[in-house]
C-alpha cells in the first residue's frame, strides 16, 4: 500500500463532500503511522463529518497531548465536545485555541457560542 497516494485519495474523498470513503482509507493509514498528525487530523475531521463524535474526540484528544500547542486541534475538540453536548468541557478547548489563534473568525464565533450556553457557576 502506497501510504501517501492512499492519503491524497483519502483528502480528495474529504473534499469532495465523501468523508466516509476518507474514513475507510484513513483509519489503515493511522494503524501504520500513528504519529503522522496530518493523518489523524484529517481522520478526526471526517469522524466529525459523519458524526463518529466519540472516534473524533479519540483521535484529536491523541493530537492535543501530543502538541499542546496545535491550536487548530483545540478547536475541532470544542466543536465535537460542544456537538456532544459537552458545552462546559468545550468551553475549555474553544479558549484555547481562540487565545492562541485571536483573528481566526471561526474561533471567536465558536467561543462566544458556546459561552452564551454555559450557565456561570
Amino acid at each position: 500500500m502506497d501510504l501517501l497516494e492512499e492519503y491524497r485519495r483519502a483528502t480528495l474523498f474529504f473534499e469532495a463532500g465523501d468523508p466516509t470513503e476518507a474514513v475507510r482509507l484513513l483509519e489503515p493509514i493511522v494503524a501504520v503511522e500513528p504519529d503522522n498528525a496530518s493523518v489523524r487530523q484529517l481522520l478526526a475531521r471526517a469522524y466529525f463529518q459523519t458524526a463518529q463524535l466519540g472516534r473524533a474526540e479519540e483521535q484529536l484528544r491523541v493530537l492535543v497531548d501530543r502538541d499542546p500547542s496545535d491550536h487548530y486541534a483545540h478547536h475541532v475538540l470544542g466543536r465535537t465536545l460542544e456537538r456532544q453536548g459537552r458545552t462546559s468541557e468545550a468551553l475549555t478547548h474553544l479558549r484555547i485555541a481562540a487565545a492562541m489563534h485571536a483573528e481566526h473568525p471561526d474561533y471567536a464565533q465558536a467561543l462566544v457560542r458556546v459561552e452564551s450556553k454555559v450557565k456561570p457557576r
